[in-house]
């Protein structure tokens, strides 16, 4: 769980569904989109950030790309932050968000134009 401005966030990954979710008081108020990637190593791919309407401006994006990158490492995969924010996010926070290799970014964005449904 993390706390924000406005109270505990806990964090769900949907595996299946391909997103990791943002939960305050049972709604969904963020969400990761993402995939993982077919090719070794299987990273966890971030294709995109969501936060709703309303819940915006109480840090609930970068919580919710900390705790992506933090399932990664559990994995023990790299990420690849398609999405301009968890990339921007990334960049901000080296010590967190390792950066993947070069092969593994190549074979994630031509995964996901093979198959931009992914997302």
């Amino acid at each position: 769980m993390s706390k924000t401005e406005a109270g505990a966030i806990e964090f769900k990954d949907d595996r299946d569904a391909g997103r990791l979710l943002a939960v305050e008081d049972g709604e969904v108020v963020g969400l990761i989109a993402y995939f993982v990637l077919d090719a070794r190593p299987h990273a966890l791919v971030a294709v995109h950030t969501i936060v709703e309407p309303g819940h915006e401006g109480r840090g609930i994006a970068g919580d919710l790309v900390k705790a992506f990158y933090g399932i990664a490492a559990a994995e023990g995969v790299p990420v690849v932050p398609l999405c301009p924010y968890a990339a921007s996010w990334a960049g901000r926070h080296p010590d967190q968000a390792p950066e993947a290799p070069a092969e593994v970014v190549a074979a994630a964005k031509q995964q996901l134009d093979a198959s931009p449904d992914l997302w």
